[in-house]
C-alpha cells in the first residue's frame, strides 16, 4: 500500500498537506527571520541561478510591463482582465508584449485598478444614470 501526501497552499495563504484519504493537516510555517545586509549579498553571491546583475547587464534587461503584472497579480486572464475594467483587448496586448505604453490616463486608471481592484470592477456594474 502506497501513502501518497501532497502540500499545497490554500486560497487564504494556509500550507496543508493533503492525505490520501481526503484529510487536510494546516502545517505550521517557520518564523521568517529578517536578514542582514551581509547575509543577503552572501546568499545573492552564492546563488549559481541567479547571479548579481551588473548596471549596464540590467539596463539591457527587458522591462516586465507594469499591465501584465498586475494582471498576473489579479490572477486574471487577459480576456478577463480586458472585461472586467474595459480595456480594449488588443491595447492590453500591446502594453504587455511591448508594442506599445500605456499613456499618462491609462497609467493612472492602471494605478487606480492595483489600488482597489474590487472598487473598480464594482463601479462598472452600476447602471449609468438615466437622462431626464
Amino acid at each position: 500500500m502506497t501513502i501518497i501526501t501532497a502540500r499545497t497552499r490554500k486560497s487564504d495563504g494556509k500550507l496543508v498537506r493533503i492525505h490520501d484519504d481526503g484529510r487536510e493537516e494546516v502545517l505550521e510555517a517557520p518564523p521568517i527571520r529578517p536578514m542582514s545586509e551581509e547575509e543577503i549579498e552572501a546568499a545573492a553571491l552564492s546563488d549559481p541561478d541567479n547571479p548579481p546583475r551588473a548596471a549596464a547587464e540590467l539596463a539591457k534587461m527587458k522591462r516586465v510591463p507594469r499591465a501584465k503584472t498586475l494582471r498576473r497579480a489579479l490572477r486574471l486572464t487577459q480576456e478577463e482582465f480586458a472585461l472586467r475594467y474595459h480595456i480594449p483587448l488588443g491595447t492590453l496586448r500591446d502594453w504587455e508584449q511591448g508594442r506599445s505604453e500605456p499613456d499618462q490616463p491609462a497609467r493612472a486608471y492602471l494605478a487606480v485598478i492595483a489600488r482597489d481592484p474590487e472598487g473598480i470592477a464594482k463601479a462598472f456594474e452600476k447602471k449609468p444614470f438615466a437622462a431626464e
